[in-house]
């Protein structure tokens, strides 16, 4: 099982590694893109104003920019350390010990608008760049990661079962038909029930680190929600999409 999580806006500054290695990552059929995102980003950089156009950021976020500009030199840190936010607090890798710790590392995978998937120990520095941006002169970046992320994405399906996390821009990247999809609900007492939007990814979080820990290995959508259900979350199943009901 593989559950593919969403990056977040927000980095873990730093690191202990050295700095990117392109060669390094997983899914070598993604390295030209990598590259040629990489080198579009430092190359942006060098102008503020255009950068902040592209990546829809202000003037008080120029430090921003400030790590693209350092994308090839800066010290890297496994991906799931590296990204932070309301997911990956409740997810909370690092608390987890042992071969819980073990499965993790090897379920837990991260879908990037930069490096298109990274596993769990990828090493990568802090960067800015989300799914919504238009680099300049360029196509936007579902168009160009989906003719070679798809196929990543397809044969990894084919081999194990995707529970696919990912939010909306992203898994507009390169979607995986066959994945096990998950969405949030709140429901009011008298039974109206609205789309959870803040909170979505905490709960996404805590099934994440649930599924990543758990002994078992489930083959389908049904395995899936029977864990969820075990670990006290209530859980709703139509054929392959997930339903997570949490109260108003």
């Amino acid at each position: 099982m593989i559950v593919l999580l969403p990056p977040s806006e927000t980095k873990r500054p730093g690191g202990d590694g050295p700095p990117l290695r392109l060669e390094a990552l997983t899914s070598p059929q993604l390295t030209g893109l990598r590259a040629a995102l990489v080198d579009e980003l430092v190359s942006l950089a060098a102008d503020r104003e255009a950068s902040r156009a592209a990546l829809g950021l202000s003037a008080a976020q120029d430090s921003e920019i400030d790590r693209n500009a350092e994308l090839r030199t800066a010290p890297t840190a496994p991906a799931i350390q590296r990204y932070t936010g309301v997911l990956y607090e409740a997810l909370d890798v690092e608390s987890l010990r042992g071969a819980s710790a073990a499965r993790a590392g090897a379920r837990l995978a991260v879908g990037s608008a930069l490096f298109g998937l990274l596993r769990a120990t990828d090493p990568v520095p802090a960067y800015r760049l989300s799914a919504s941006s238009k680099l300049p002169g360029q196509p936007g970046l579902a168009r160009r990661w989906r003719p070679v992320l798809e196929p990543v994405l397809a044969e990894i399906a084919e081999a194990e079962l995707v529970v696919d996390l990912r939010s909306g821009s992203y898994a507009a990247l390169a979607p995986i038909p066959c994945a096990v999809s998950v969405d949030v609900v709140a429901e009011h007492p008298d039974g109206r029930r609205v789309s959870v939007s803040h909170f979505n990814k905490a709960h996404k979080g805590r099934l994440a680190r649930v599924l990543a820990s758990t002994r078992a290995e489930p083959a389908d959508a049904a395995a899936v929600a029977a864990i969820a259900r075990r670990s006290g979350m209530r859980v709703e199943r139509d054929d392959r999409r997930l339903t997570i009901v949490v109260a108003a």
